[in-house]
């Protein structure tokens, strides 16, 4: 059977590409838990510094879950709790990559796939990308996991819209709203997102991740109310690392920088 969920390393960016072109992209059971795998790797993966999560073809990024799955996986309530575990774990595993994710969205953005996009870090697409979470023409929900991302990228009166309208929007009006940060000519995309992904590799391991978990503390705690001590420490714990004094060595000695992640 072809491998519906590929990965690819270079020059210290991985990536991972959802290869189901002849179906949009859309995302089965096994997929997604080769997804989440895919995620899990990489995320070990010190060699890799920059992951990019795009789907295969050019005309989707992925228009969501597999629908051909409800009878096998969710058409109970015992069989979507299963279903579930994979689809979410996939989105936290890319969520929680120690890493920055890039999503290069290109084409149909729709349901799961619009979901899993709001999983990764930074929100590149293509002109002609439109994007939508219309699940409500189906008779589904959105998990709480998943709405929480869209909510906290958008804020609750654009969730709204796009969940109780089942609405489908376009580049500019994603961009508008925050569901993504840029939008590139289509003949361009891949090419900019590369670029930026290989700049990126030479960004210090440690504040990359670590500026993920402090954005992540502060989204779950905006008033930064009972920290524990390690968390309210945790910004200054980077000057007892090796990377620290680097990027402070490599200034004050006027060459660029040899991070290795310690």
């Amino acid at each position: 059977m072809e491998n519906r969920i590929t990965v690819e390393r270079a020059e210290g960016i991985g990536t991972i590409t959802i290869n189901r072109p002849e179906q949009h992209n859309a995302i089965n059971f096994d997929m997604w838990l080769a997804l989440g795998e895919a995620a899990r790797d990489l995320g070990s993966d010190n060699t890799v510094n920059v992951v990019v999560l795009t789907g295969a073809g050019g005309k989707a990024f992925s228009a969501g879950a597999d629908i051909k799955d409800f009878p096998a996986h969710r058409s109970s309530t015992g069989l979507a709790r299963d279903y579930a575990a994979a689809f979410e774990g996939a989105m936290d595993r890319v969520e929680e990559m120690p890493k920055p994710v890039i999503a290069m969205i290109s084409g149909i953005c729709v349901g799961g796939g619009c979901e899993l996009a709001t999983a990764a870090d930074i929100r590149i697409a293509s002109a002609s990308s439109t994007f939508g979470v219309p699940i409500a023409k189906i008779g589904v929900l959105a998990g709480y996991a998943e709405a929480r991302r869209l909510i906290r990228l958008v804020g609750s009166g654009n969730a709204n819209h796009l969940l109780l309208t089942a609405k489908i929007i376009d580049a500019k009006e994603a961009l508008r709203i925050g569901l993504i940060g840029e939008v590139i000519p289509s003949n361009r995309l891949y090419e900019h997102v590369y670029e930026l992904a290989s700049r990126m590799v030479h960004f210090a391991p440690m504040s990359q991740s670590g500026h993920k978990r402090i954005i992540r503390t502060i989204l779950d705690n905006p008033s930064l109310t009972e920290l524990s001590p390690e968390d309210r420490e945790f910004p200054l714990t980077i000057f007892n690392t090796e990377d620290g004094m680097e990027g402070y060595r490599a200034f004050v000695e006027k060459r660029p920088p040899r991070f290795t992640g310690h």
